[in-house]
């Protein structure tokens, strides 16, 4: 039995963990659990109405939303951890109808949209009564996912079908046709590699003689526990600006994220944060003070991007027992998942052919 080592057990790694045949692997996934940004992330997922360039992404992230619902199935998600609650956007009223227009056009070949409706500001109170009377675009197949809730489920099932699970930071290097997997208290020999530690790839494939297209990018997002308990039944809310609104089960509220290049691998709180969220929600709330006479919780992680914003995932082509995945950006919890489950079916099958979603990997990792 082949063994495989999961370096960075974030939503890649953790769902490539329960796709992998362990009939036929023996797996082990690492992961120390510092700055993962799945575990600070809460998202939307509702990559419909994105106006970017990128079309071999867009491939993927409207692939990777329509492949929810096997996920939901496969991992037994219930709906604490995703529910597909609807997509409220709100945007000046002339930007509302070209994206409507998007909407209708994409929904030919990605269905799972669902209804699409421009809401008059009376309806767009009316499906979420803490949003003063504004213009909306509601889209009914959008989600939303729950990042550290995810991960833990996903840790469980895999640890049910025989995945062993080392909460250590991990070294790898070559071991003659073997890797070496060293921990602080333990050491592993293996026959293939992953590595989906987001930007700690870049720091992991240095040593072993790659170049890597990766930077940093702290991204910091508020939860608050509030009293609007039927809060479970709302949609989540694009804003125009960089709060996004993620209303969740119970009267928890989740506002993010930010994109601070510059704080890199900082993970402290900062003032600045909490003012940028809560005052980019101001023009959209009944009550402007609502979200300043809470206290948040600050969830703090470490986005990956590459050069040109596109994710890379796949075997490096001069050595295909290693095999990596990171670049995910803003966007992670929506292609993570996909792209897990492509990678294991890369090991389960050795089949591999992504051409569609990404530029050839060695632009990424070469040496």
């Amino acid at each position: 039995m082949k063994k495989i080592a999961i370096i960075g057990g974030g939503i890649i790694g953790a769902t490539l963990a329960n796709y992998l045949n362990t009939e036929k692997f023996e797996v082990t996934l690492f992961d120390e659990g510092i700055g993962q940004a799945t575990g600070a992330s809460a998202g939307i997922i509702s990559p419909w109405l994105s106006k970017r360039r990128n079309k071999k992404w867009y491939q993927l992230a409207k692939d990777g939303a329509a492949f929810f619902p096997q996920l939901i199935q496969d991992l037994a998600l219930d709906s604490s951890i995703y529910s597909a609650c609807g997509t409220l956007l709100l945007r000046e009223e002339s930007s509302l109808l070209s994206l409507a227009e998007l909407a209708e056009e994409r929904k030919l070949d990605a269905p799972e949209i669902g209804e699409i409706r421009l809401l008059s500001p009376e309806e767009t109170a009316e499906r979420l009564p803490l949003l003063r009377e504004h213009t909306s675009l509601y889209v009914s197949g959008g989600g939303r996912l729950n990042g550290r809730s995810y991960l833990k489920k996903a840790y469980q099932q895999a640890q049910q079908h025989g995945v062993t699970v080392v909460k250590e930071k991990a070294v790898v290097t070559r071991q003659a046709e073997q890797w070496q997997i060293q921990t602080q208290n333990q050491t592993f020999l293996v026959d293939q590699v992953a590595f989906t530690s987001g930007p700690f790839v870049k720091p992991l494939l240095e040593p072993l003689g790659y170049i890597v297209d990766i930077r940093p990018q702290k991204g910091q997002l508020l939860s608050f526990e509030t009293p609007l308990k039927n809060s479970g039944d709302w949609p989540v809310v694009m804003l125009d600006g960089e709060a996004d609104l993620i209303p969740f089960q119970g009267g928890k509220m989740l506002l993010g994220a930010t994109h601070e290049n510059e704080g890199m691998w900082d993970l402290r709180p900062t003032e600045e944060a909490f003012h940028q969220l809560v005052d980019g929600t101001r023009h959209f709330l009944k009550d402007p003070t609502f979200f300043q006479q809470l206290s948040p919780e600050y969830l703090i992680g470490t986005r990956a991007y590459t050069s040109d914003f596109a994710p890379f995932f796949g075997p490096l082509e001069d050595d295909p027992s290693l095999v990596v995945a990171s670049g995910l950006g803003s966007s992670g919890l929506t292609t993570g998942p996909y792209i897990g489950y492509l990678l294991a079916q890369y090991f389960n099958t050795q089949n591999w052919e992504t051409t569609h979603y990404q530029k050839p990997i060695d632009l990424y990792v070469h040496k």
